[in-house]
């Protein structure tokens, strides 16, 4: 009986090896989104090289602003997913499967995986989706056609509620910043008691 409870034990924990689909297919998207915001760029640069042209009417001028304005918004929602993708790629990796050496060593890995548990990738996800929010927010306000004062309305309610939610973020990271710090001084302040 204690080796079918070892054997279905192994085989239950080494399920877990199914979250590489969830990796490998994240940082293939990842990859993917990162592709097409790069094309935009060079796109958007061929674009941006009529800007210059004298014939240019004020009118088409001004429309072609507009346009590249719209453009350059679009990338960096682009790239903020295609970030999405590797942060949860990486942090899945992580939780499930491993610790990643190469990335204990360099610096960079203080910034990016600090992924302890779930509620970390969440937290971190949430902000860069939080990021993606805002920059269609902006987007959207270039392009926005106003028809009625409610819509005027509608549009300062939706900066209301991401000024709330951006302070709502700073406020929690503050606030466990602080347990942190207070966390440590506590550490410091028994190992002088203990010296």
């Amino acid at each position: 009986m204690k080796f079918f409870e070892q054997l279905f034990e192994g085989a239950l924990w080494n399920s877990r090896f199914v979250i590489m689909a969830a990796v490998v297919g994240s940082l293939l998207a990842g990859f993917a989104i990162f592709y097409m915001a790069t094309v935009d760029v060079i796109n958007l640069f061929q674009h941006a090289l009529h800007y210059g042209d004298a014939s240019l009417s004020d009118e088409a001028r001004k429309a072609l602003h507009d346009s590249i304005v719209s453009h350059i918004v679009e990338v960096v929602d682009g790239y903020l997913l295609g970030t999405v993708m590797f942060i949860f790629s990486l942090g899945l990796y992580e939780l499930f499967i491993s610790d990643i050496d190469q990335a204990h060593g360099s610096k960079a890995s203080s910034k990016i995986l600090v992924i302890n548990n779930l509620d970390d990738l969440k937290s971190k996800l949430a902000k860069v989706i939080l990021m993606i929010m805002i920059v269609t927010l902006f987007e959207e306000a270039i392009t926005m056609h106003v028809e009625s004062p409610l819509d005027l309305v509608y549009f300062g309610a939706a900066i209301a509620l991401i000024s709330l939610a951006l302070y709502l973020t700073h406020a929690a990271d503050g606030h466990s910043g602080g347990h942190d710090a207070d966390a440590t001084d506590i550490g410091h302040d028994d190992r002088k008691s203990g010296h």
